[in-house]
């Protein structure tokens, strides 16, 4: 047995297991069923387009739902699935949760590894942005009220768009285009996903792992940052909303962290397509300190 410390106290088998979600929690084919089956039924029951196109490749595609109501602000959540698996048709039930507020949610598609590598993961994200900043106002939406949700991968994805300087992108861009961010089990230093068994299908390299890492970059507005860590995820998980919550807190940010319980990885979302439910609500509360 090979004992040799790759990552802080970790071997490689020993990191590999804290990264590795579905061996973690076996039951989660049970929860992309569910979410797949919940997410059928919210596109039959809601209005929505589908499959909009917000970039050249075939995987920039939104799905939108709408709020019954005209300039709506914008929940836009970005999936899991560790940049390489799942879609945006897992996501569609998380509009039942936010159309009852008078939220318009939107889910984005985006290049998955180990076609795409992350830098063009997260360009595809940066671009998302981009076009529904345009193209609120064809959404019946206020560019003026963007907020993030990712989960697990989406998280870090979140995050990346929070500190991305978008009037280097176009100069008509807000510098605070996203108003808040909600990371749900999200990933915020590469560094150990580097060293991990995911690089087989990621290829970070070094520097890529350090210029993705949300901890390493700068954010020059203040906004608020939710970071959401269920009980039952693993150390590493922790740690990883751990240091970015104090991250936050020496830029003089607000941030909260919650360790909901009785939860894990997978189960720590299902309940995001009630309306009523204590995730969503807070969410909304960080929605309304947000803007």
């Amino acid at each position: 047995m090979n004992d040799t410390l790759v990552y802080r106290n970790y071997s490689q088998a020993e990191l590999d297991k804290q990264y590795n979600n579905r061996a973690r929690f076996p039951d989660f084919e049970t929860h992309f069923e569910s979410w797949m089956q919940w997410s059928e039924e919210a596109r039959c029951e809601l209005p929505c387009e589908l499959d909009v196109a917000v970039g050249p490749s075939d995987m920039e595609r939104i799905d939108v739902f709408p709020a019954a109501e005209a300039n709506a602000p914008i929940y836009v959540f970005i999936h899991g699935g560790y940049w390489y698996s799942l879609d945006k048709s897992h996501y569609s039930y998380i509009a039942q949760g936010m159309r009852p507020h008078g939220v318009t949610t939107v889910v984005n598609n985006f290049g998955l590894a180990p076609e795409h590598d992350m830098d063009t993961i997260v360009e595809h994200n940066r671009s998302t942005l981009v076009w529904l900043w345009r193209n609120a106002e064809y959404l019946h939406a206020d560019p003026n009220r963007i907020y993030i949700c990712g989960h697990s991968a989406g998280g870090h994805l979140g995050l990346m768009l929070l500190a991305t300087d978008w009037p280097s992108i176009d100069p008509n861009l807000p510098a605070n285009l996203v108003k808040g961010t909600c990371s749900i089990g999200g990933l915020h230093d590469l560094e150990p996903i580097r060293l991990s068994f995911l690089n087989q299908k990621l290829h970070l390299s070094a520097e890529q792992a350090r210029r993705n890492s949300p901890v390493n970059l700068k954010y020059s507005f203040e906004a608020p940052l939710s970071l959401i860590t269920a009980k039952d995820e693993s150390p590493e998980l922790h740690r990883q909303s751990e240091i970015m919550k104090q991250y936050w807190l020496n830029l003089g940010y607000p941030v909260d962290l919650i360790v909901p319980q009785g939860l894990d990885h997978f189960s720590v979302v299902n309940e995001l397509g009630n309306p009523e439910c204590q995730l969503v609500n807070y969410q909304l509360a960080q929605m309304r300190l947000a803007f």
